[in-house]
């Protein structure tokens, strides 16, 4: 299909986070160092994890490293444009850029939730199924779930997409948030969307309870095969889960309670869109590397071979 736009309207003007100067000014500063934050330490993880044989080699890190990875991108396509508009009045983007954000936003998003059903699958496999774990883990099943994260997320943004940019968009052109989010896009349109924007929120919505269902069966798995054995495998068991399942939670909770409403109660809460945005790729370098005594020994390892 052949995308062509015929909107009169050339750019979007968001409203931020809040009218306060004031408080614009704080955001500046308390989001800058956040994004700093969120890009050392998603790249810390990757680096650790390239240059640790070991950790390189083992099914779980590298999947670790590529989640860190997809985390840095979902914060880069919002967070430095929210970081600059504290800055600015009004807060403009152009047409192509707030296309640009919703396919971007939605492709990381969607294989961050794949990934995310990957990383559960493997902790499965290494609780319930140990004598296999190398077999059923192999380095090409490991490439083959994030190859298929990415065409997942590439799939289902292309598709929310395609129907976006050729929506006619005459006026108005005001967005109530800090980037482009697709529900409040879509209703800028000079037409009835109501139909269309029930699908293509029950798409994201769809996607997001699917795998959070999976998820949410994965880790009921290891803990029902944990069950009957012996008090400290149940305590490894939920030490190696409970990481998993926060970051489950912080990045799940949001998009479910935004995206699985019905379009006509829709109403973006925009303290829900900064925390899946910005806080969870921020959060997921801690819990896993804080609660990981293998990736503290690697990074370890690492800081004394670059200071030797």
């Amino acid at each position: 299909m052949v995308l062509q736009n015929y909107s009169m309207v050339s750019e979007f003007v968001l409203h931020g986070l809040c009218t306060s100067r004031h408080l614009q000014n704080i955001f500046f500063i308390f989001f800058s160092g956040i994004y700093v934050a969120v890009m050392l330490g998603n790249l810390l993880i990757v680096v650790t994890v390239i240059s640790d044989p070991r950790l390189h080699s083992s099914p779980m890190y590298f999947l670790l490293g590529n989640l860190s990875f997809v985390d840095m991108s979902l914060a880069s396509f919002v967070t430095p444009k929210m970081i600059r508009d504290f800055l600015s009045d009004p807060k403009l983007i152009s047409f192509g850029g707030c296309m640009a954000q919703i396919f971007f936003l939605h492709f990381t998003g969607g294989a961050e939730m794949v990934l995310l059903v990957s990383m559960a699958y493997d902790r499965y496999v290494a609780i319930c199924k140990p004598l296999h774990y190398m077999t059923m883990m192999s380095r090409q099943t490991c490439i083959g779930l994030v190859l298929l994260s990415w065409v997942i997320g590439f799939v289902h943004s292309i598709s929310q997409v395609a129907f976006t940019v050729n929506l006619p968009y005459c006026g108005p052109n005001e967005v109530d948030s800090f980037f482009c989010d697709l529900p409040l896009v879509i209703r800028l349109a000079c037409m009835d969307t109501y139909v269309l924007g029930v699908l293509m929120i029950s798409d994201t919505g769809l996607l997001s309870m699917s795998c959070f269902l999976l998820l949410m069966v994965s880790y009921t798995a290891i803990l029902l095969a944990v069950r009957q054995r012996a008090a400290h495998g149940i305590s490894r068991a939920l030490s190696t889960c409970s990481a998993h399942i926060m970051v489950v939670t912080l990045f799940f909770g949001p998009c479910i309670f935004i995206y699985v409403w019905p379009f006509s109660r829709f109403s973006v809460d925009k303290l829900l869109s900064v925390f899946y945005t910005i806080f969870t790729p921020l959060l997921n370098p801690l819990i896993y590397t804080l609660r990981n005594e293998e990736m503290k020994a690697a990074m370890k390892k690492l800081r004394n071979r670059q200071v030797n």
